[in-house]
């Protein structure tokens, strides 16, 4: 076979070009860590990266909401421990309004539940984030409003707010919420923290039925028809509070389940992508080598003449 005078040296340049583009490509890695940074270094784990980033962008975005979920139950528990004492107090004047009483004395209780049904209606239009918590979806309004007589005192307590629940994915599949709604009278879906229909809950007209009574001195209608009221009402609190509980425990697991698996799928991207050091800096001391000795072997051959064979 005839061999060309150019053949050679375009076999050189492009033994050259070949080791300076391997040679750049184990720098970068060295430099970077990374194996693999464009698709043509490894198809087949480019795709499998890919693959999971995006389940890890899934995995951080259900923690974020997550987080959100759970700051919402926090304020959502501070509320409803109020409100429990709220009730607490009610219920120990609804005891106090005994035959012993004078009017004065009921009157006076009577103030007294006017003031707790201003701070109950106050905690009922909790905000968070911007959102009234206990207005259903309705959130961009207060959940209540409160109207009172010329003498002060509370004539009714209307609910702004639906009976909706917004749901939000902390998983694949699985939602959860952490807003009550204040009222629910429609006997099925989420169950209301005031007025809810299927657990006899009514907590402001009740309250507003002892200031009435109190301020009437009916002791009788107090401790016959407004006591059981307020303990059904505080049946009711007292169940949001332990759903509120188990939300918690039940988001804490979900987040701590979340944050193992975002550490393995993390683990999985790096035994892919990431290069082996040593390995690289071996491979790439290795191409030098052969870069120079290439350079070295085709500038002797080059600078070859015939002369050298005449001596």
């Amino acid at each position: 076979m005839r061999v060309t005078g150019t053949q050679f040296n375009d076999n050189l340049v492009g033994q050259l070009a070949r080791l300076t583009t391997r040679q750049n490509r184990l720098q970068e890695q060295a430099a970077t860590g990374q194996r693999i940074r464009r698709p043509e270094d490894d198809p087949g784990a480019m795709r499998r990266v890919l693959d999971m980033q995006a389940e890890t962008q899934a995995v951080e975005q259900h923690r974020r909401n997550i987080g959100v979920l759970r700051e919402q139950a926090t304020v959502t528990y501070g509320a409803l421990t109020a409100l429990k004492r709220i009730s607490d107090r009610a219920g120990e004047i609804a005891v106090l309004a005994d035959g012993t009483k004078s009017s004065a004395d009921l009157r006076n209780y009577a103030t007294e539940v006017t003031q707790l049904i201003q701070q109950a209606v106050q905690i009922a239009n909790t905000r968070h984030r911007g959102d009234h918590i206990f207005a259903g979806t309705k959130g961009d309004q207060p959940a209540f409003a409160l109207s009172t007589s010329a003498s002060g005192q509370v004539t009714g307590v209307t609910y702004q707010g639906n009976a909706s629940q917004a749901a939000t994915e902390v998983a694949e599949g699985l939602t959860a919420a952490a807003r009550v709604p204040g009222a629910n009278t429609t006997g099925s879906g989420p169950r209301g923290l005031f007025t809810d229909s299927t657990a006899g809950a009514d907590f402001f007209n009740h309250l507003i039925a002892l200031q009435d009574h109190l301020q009437e001195g009916d002791a009788t209608a107090v401790n016959g028809t407004v006591l059981p009221a307020l303990e059904r009402d505080e049946d009711n609190f007292l169940f949001h509070i332990a759903q509120n509980g188990a939300l918690q425990a039940r988001l804490e697991v979900t987040d701590n389940l979340a944050a193992d698996r975002l550490m393995s799928v993390e683990q999985l991207i790096s035994r892919e992508a990431d290069a082996d050091l040593a390995q690289t800096l071996v491979r790439l001391n290795e191409t030098q080598n052969a870069y120079r000795a290439a350079l070295q072997t085709g500038g002797m051959l080059l600078n070859e003449s015939l002369l050298d064979y005449l001596r």
